[in-house]
């Protein structure tokens, strides 16, 4: 029942007669795959339209053990049976919100500037449930600017590492940077609401070593107004200093 649900939640957000032309797209990605190093990543072009994989990248077995060739041919719904069966109600829940986001608040010309993250804990071949952050950029939209194909970025996690399901969406804004514009939690939460958006996209700037002044060109705001972020955002979350914040920030990646 529930995979039934997450097909025809993609067949309402992705439905078109389009069928756009991927050549130019797979040949970028195929060529940019062969010089990669093996990591705990991989990425995959993903046709929400047929549900389908139109690319996999080398790093796929190596992360999961599985083989490319039974996902590719058997599409997302093999993927989706894989996921923990506990995560399945959060992370359509997710999905599901991160699409309605998108269809109601972004406007049809900036869509193409977003980007997606959501995660959830996947069985790999060795039947154990490692975790996976998703990040999703849209490639290719359909007549009704609805995003059809996109590049899927996968990180895969330790299972022993406790992860929220969480759901975030980011934007381009005018200086080049992308920032938040949603975030939920679909469990219980650590970043609890009362940190707002502005104040995550700081702490996303922390953890990767940037001072005051370089998150202040970044986000367009005074080093003054970047400080009182600081201080709101350890008061808050009532933790002594910025050092302890991104010790438990780099824990949990995905509620970034």
């Amino acid at each position: 029942m529930k995979y039934t649900q997450i097909k025809k939640l993609y067949d309402y957000i992705f439905k078109s007669y389009d069928k756009p032309s991927l050549e130019k797209h797979i040949e970028k990605i195929i060529e940019m795959d062969k010089f990669l190093p093996y990591s705990s990543t991989f990425f995959c072009i993903t046709n929400t339209q047929e549900l389908a994989f139109e690319y996999i990248s080398k790093n796929f077995k190596a992360c999961l053990g599985l083989d490319a060739d039974e996902l590719k041919a058997k599409g997302m719904r093999y993927f989706w049976s894989r996921i923990h069966p506990d995560d399945i109600e959060s992370w359509l829940s997710a999905l599901n919100s991160l699409m309605e986001f998108t269809l109601h608040e972004i406007p049809l010309e900036k869509r193409q500037d977003a980007s997606y993250t959501w995660n959830f804990r996947f069985k790999n071949a060795q039947d154990v449930y490692v975790n996976i952050v998703q990040n999703t950029t849209p490639l290719v939209f359909d007549s009704e600017n609805k995003p059809i194909i996109g590049l899927a970025h996968y990180t895969v996690l330790h299972p022993d590492v406790s992860l929220q399901i969480t759901a975030s969406a980011k934007l381009l804004n005018a200086n080049n940077e992308y920032e938040t514009i949603y975030f939920n939690s679909f469990s219980q939460k650590l970043l609890h609401d009362g940190i707002t958006n502005r104040e995550r996209d700081v702490i996303r700037l922390l953890i990767l070593n940037k001072s005051s002044k370089e998150i202040s060109e970044q986000l367009n705001i005074s080093s003054h107004t970047v400080d009182t972020h600081r201080r709101n955002i350890l008061k808050k979350l009532n933790i002594s200093s910025t050092g302890e914040l991104i010790g438990m920030l780099k824990l949990h990646p995905n509620l970034l």
